[in-house]
Parts: C-alpha cells; structure tokens; sequence
C-alpha cells in the first residue's frame, strides 16, 4: 500500500510540474511589433555622424540635417580619412600651406569620380573645439586645393523641446 501512495504522489507532483508554466506568444510578438514600429518611424528623424568620444565637437543652432560625405577627422596626434589615418601633426611644419598625406588621400578619393562638378566635391571636417585655427586652415586650403569645395564642419547639433 506504501508503493502505491508513493506512486500517486509521484505521479500528482510530475503531474503538476507538466501542467505549470507555459509562454504566451501572442502578447510577446505584440511588444515586439511596436518596438519594431517605433524604432522605424523614430530612425529616419536623425543623421547621426560616426564620432570618437575624443573630439569634442562645437554645438550648433542649424535647423538643416546632417549630409553623409566624405570625413575628414583630427583625432589627438592624427588626420583620418573615413577613419583611415593619413598624416600625422608631427609632421607638419608651420610654414607648410597643405598637408602631404591628406593632400594624396583626397587625390585617390578625387580620382574614383568620373567627373567633379563644377561646386566641388563634399567634405566634412570633424574637428573639437580646441583645434588650432591655423591647422584647420591648412586642412581645409588641402581639401579645396583636391577640389574638395564643399567644405563643412561637424558640430554638436543642440537638442530643443518644442
């Protein structure tokens, strides 16, 4: 009689782990659904500009979104083109009009187009607040001397309520 009412115990206690539980599908896909939705319809407000954390851009009151092109990036000692570094500042001597490697790198990048309208080429400057003047001078006069006429620098779009 032991065995027996050990077995329907047995049996009751597996019975009721069986029976517990379960996941409900439905009410999982309907969150997944709106944040889906909602991911999509909020994407497309921003154009967001691949950025390090060590250069810290100037804010700006501009009512026009950002335009992807070409980046040209000072980033501590370096010069980087679409993050591929090409020059390096210690090798800029201050009576130097132009900077060799990023005069080279926006040849090539010039060179991929088969023909350069008459505005230019578009490029965009990241440079933190701190970047000497006459650096970006030289960076710029190098991009507008490998027609790169469109020159823009990247800010800190300020965020407003309203």
């Amino acid at each position: 009689m032991k065995a027996s009412r050990r077995a329907r115990l047995r049996q009751r206690h597996y019975g009721r782990m069986n029976k517990a539980g379960g996941l409900n599908l439905v009410s999982l896909m309907d969150i997944f659904t709106i944040l889906v939705f909602f991911l999509m319809v909020n994407s497309s407000d921003v154009k967001v500009m691949q950025n390090t954390a060590d250069v810290p851009l100037p804010t700006s009151t501009a009512e026009k979104d950002a335009v992807e092109n070409l980046t040209v990036q000072i980033s501590g000692r370096s010069i980087l083109v679409q993050g591929r570094e090409v020059a390096r500042l210690d090798g800029i001597e201050a009576s130097d009009t132009h900077i060799a490697g990023l005069s080279e790198e926006l040849a090539y990048r010039r060179g991929r187009w088969a023909e350069v309208p008459d505005q230019g080429l578009e490029v965009t400057i990241m440079a933190g607040k701190e970047t000497d003047y006459r650096l970006l001078r030289k960076i710029m006069q190098t991009c507008v001397d490998e027609d790169f006429r469109q020159v823009r620098l990247a800010v800190e779009a300020e965020v407003r309520n309203g």
